[in-house]
């Protein structure tokens, strides 16, 4: 499926997956609305994208705010008529052992409020329109952890296991509109969110590597896009459960939480 001529709402858009993700669908014809809480960083990006020949524009939202979310949806609607396609990109991550988390319930609060309760408010304000005109797209950046419970992620994985989740029933609610749901579950992408973690330096793939994903399944439409790992992963759950566990335990043992999650534990919040 062409993306020429296409409405493409990216949240997030202002770095990392997000911004690659609307360079490559601009280039691909699409128009993108640009959507990020920083309003300088996005019209940076709108700026590079119209300097290279593309089309977009720009609407600084915090997905958290659930007014400002269904105002978003009322500017779109009555700018645009609606869009085409919505990537829900834009997330929080944390990580952090259980160890260091049985004071901060808000960890889990304000990770729902960005990985969950955000994106489904913003989804269920275009889904309307998408619905009407019988054509819609909604694809969400998720994460392997979904499929393999990673240690010291409960709080992050919890949340986007539940944008997963509830996209599937959607999915299957709105399939008679030709309206389609891809959850894209990724490995370790090198972002902003992910640099805290000294584990994680060098590793994983670019941003520019992790949107030509997206752009396939915009294209493709698929209901998931899954890693190798991930999905092995995801059945040695399945078959053999302790083992999993006893695996994924002796491995998080190696990895210990990051100076970051150690000084922010002792903050007071």
């Amino acid at each position: 499926m062409s993306l020429a001529g296409r409405r493409v709402l990216v949240t997030g858009a202002s770095s990392g997956i997000g911004e690659a993700t609307a360079r490559a669908v601009a280039a691909r014809g699409a128009l993108v609305i640009l959507v990020a809480r920083r309003a300088e960083e996005l019209d940076r990006v709108r700026a590079s994208i119209e300097a290279a020949g593309g089309r977009a524009t720009a609407y600084p939202c915090d997905v958290t705010d659930l007014a400002a979310v269904d105002a978003l949806v009322a500017t779109v609607l009555a700018e645009h008529g609606g869009v085409d396609h919505l990537v829900n990109n834009a997330g929080r991550s944390i990580r952090r052992s259980l160890a260091l988390s049985y004071d901060r319930f808000h960890d889990l609060e304000r990770s729902m409020a960005v990985n969950f309760f955000g994106p489904v408010r913003l989804t269920l304000g275009l889904l309307p329109a998408m619905r009407a005109q019988r054509f819609g797209h909604v694809v969400n950046i998720v994460t392997w952890g979904v499929q393999l419970k990673a240690p010291k992620f409960s709080a992050y994985i919890a949340s986007k296991t539940a944008l997963d989740a509830w996209s599937r029933v959607a999915a299957r609610e709105c399939y008679g509109d030709n309206v389609r749901f891809t959850n894209v579950r990724f490995s370790l992408v090198r972002t902003p969110m992910t640099a805290p973690t000294e584990a994680y330096a060098g590793r994983g793939a670019t941003p520019q590597q992790a949107a030509a994903r997206v752009v396939r399944a915009l294209e493709r439409r698929p209901v998931h896009v899954n890693t190798a790992a991930g999905t092995v992963g995801e059945a040695l759950g399945l078959v053999a459960p302790r083992l999993s566990d006893w695996a994924f335990h002796r491995f998080d043992r190696m990895f210990p939480d990051s100076a970051a999650a150690r000084r922010s534990a002792r903050r007071p919040q």
